[in-house]
């Protein structure tokens, strides 16, 4: 005969029931991104979970790895006010293969029922005691902006940081605020990359911070609307609100290189290229050379040209001349063509401007008027 001892009993959880109905889209919309803030690797289960707080006809769903949490709030048919942990993937695959139509989530004890049409899941739930408190963060300083102009600047940008995790401050993207400026630049020291937008309303002087490019990736992914995300900084945290969305993110300490001083007052040699036909001929001619194999450039501004070339060892090489509207004088420079893909990628214009100083120094792509874009590569050695 089994006697149940005191540790079992006290083991055994008390959790207001919670029963509450949502629109399966909706629920699916809404945990595809708070999925995004759950631990993948780690040792405590409860960071596996989605917390989910139903009340007041609302329903919070929150997820933390301890550095990144997310909150997201939807309308719901709350029946049974209440709060439950889910194993956040499961959960999620759950509602994403259910019909689109009613989803009916009902806990009980350590277990919770999902119904949608004549399917019907029970999965074991997480003891929501367990799951860490939503951070209650101090900003001072706060901005405002469209999310699409937000989500623009962001992919022109955040391809351009670095992966090495050695060098944190390099896999971050540093957002500031001059006057009505907001900048947002990013470097992997090979690089870098430098957009621009007017903010409409005055904001806070000062702004500064280096946000994760990844975390600034995925708020860019997000359902694209012309609604305002605003960015509030605290001490060491960064705090990003969209609709009815949270994130709260730990901001890179230490100090971003001065992208300044790379930057050159003058040019020798200025070419305007279509954006097009250049991204063309960079991609066959690089055909021939391996992934790292440079694409040599040589501007003759006398016959308003720029000739593509690049040759393999043991290969063969490749030519491919261009037009261009080009003034100063006739230099040759070679870039990695795939940092050039990169970097045109990004360009939203027909054209795009290449400065030149020497071949040694760096090249800079810029974006044609009514674009605030610009790109710098270094140079690779021609032998």
């Amino acid at each position: 005969m089994n006697h149940l001892s005191w540790s079992n009993v006290l083991r055994k959880r008390k959790e207001e029931p919670v029963k509450f109905s949502i629109n399966q889209s909706e629920l699916q919309d809404a945990l595809a991104v708070v999925l995004k803030g759950i631990a993948t690797r780690s040792t405590l289960p409860i960071l596996s979970g989605i917390y989910l707080d139903a009340h007041n006809d609302n329903l919070t769903l929150q997820a933390t790895d301890l550095e990144l949490s997310i909150q997201f709030t939807i309308p719901a048919l709350v029946e049974e006010e209440g709060r439950s942990v889910f194993p956040g993937k499961l959960f999620f695959d759950i509602v994403k293969n259910l019909p689109d139509a009613a989803v009916h989530v009902e806990t009980l004890d350590e277990a919770a029922v999902i119904m949608c049409d004549a399917s019907s899941f029970s999965i074991k739930t997480l003891d929501a005691e367990d799951f860490p408190g939503f951070p209650h963060v101090d900003t001072q300083q706060a901005i405002s902006i469209p999310f699409s102009q937000f989500s623009s600047m962001v992919k022109r940008v955040a391809r351009v940081v670095s992966k090495d995790e050695s060098r944190a401050i390099l896999t971050g993207v540093l957002i500031t605020l001059e006057g009505a400026t907001l900048k947002m630049v990013a470097t992997d020291s090979y690089r870098l990359a430098i957009t621009e937008a007017q903010l409409d309303e005055p904001a806070a002087e000062g702004f500064q911070a280096v946000i994760a490019g990844s975390f600034l990736q995925e708020l860019a992914s997000l359902n694209r609307t012309d609604d305002p995300l605003t960015i509030a900084l605290a001490e060491n945290q960064i705090v990003v609100t969209y609709h009815d969305t949270v994130f709260i993110n730990r901001r890179i300490e230490g100090n971003f290189p001065n992208y300044r001083q790379l930057l050159p007052d003058s040019y020798n040699t200025r070419v305007q290229l279509n954006v097009s036909h250049l991204v063309s001929g960079v991609k066959r001619t690089s055909i021939l050379g391996q992934q790292s194999s440079p694409v040599k450039f040589a501007i003759d501004v006398d016959s308003q040209t720029v000739q593509l070339s690049a040759a393999a060892q043991d290969v063969g090489s490749a030519q491919e001349t261009l037009t261009c509207q080009g003034e100063g004088e006739n230099v040759e420079i070679a870039f990695n063509y795939a940092y050039v893909l990169d970097g045109l990628g990004s360009v939203g214009t027909d054209s795009v401007y290449l400065e030149v100083q020497t071949g040694m120094k760096p090249g800079i792509f810029k974006a044609a008027e009514g674009e605030n874009f610009l790109y710098l590569v270094m140079p690779v050695r021609i032998s």
